[in-house]
């Protein structure tokens, strides 16, 4: 969940650590504050730096990521479970834009 004061360093490094630790799926979404007895949010996150994560994040080699203003852990799961899927649609979406 992003929203709650961290930096783009420490979301960048995050996903590196879950990589370098055998994680292959990972899903992004906007903090939301549930009730006031909770954290309130800090900022919300523009969907192109949403956007940006998901490139890091299958630059650095992740097999599949979820990364969205209303993604949630269980978002598109029934997806995540076909090793490569997310890289594969990444890959052919990148060589489209291309042509």
């Amino acid at each position: 969940m992003l929203g709650l004061g961290e930096t783009r360093e420490e979301v960048i490094q995050t996903l590196t650590d879950l990589r370098d630790n055998g994680c292959d799926v990972v899903t992004i979404g906007q903090y939301l504050q549930p009730t006031h007895k909770h954290l309130p949010v800090q900022r919300f996150v523009h969907p192109d730096e949403f956007a940006e994560y998901r490139e890091v994040g299958y630059q650095l080699g992740l097999d599949y990521v979820e990364s969205g203003p209303l993604v949630r852990s269980s978002y598109h799961s029934e997806r995540h479970v076909f090793p490569g899927l997310g890289r594969q649609e990444w890959e052919k979406k990148k060589s489209e834009q291309i042509l």
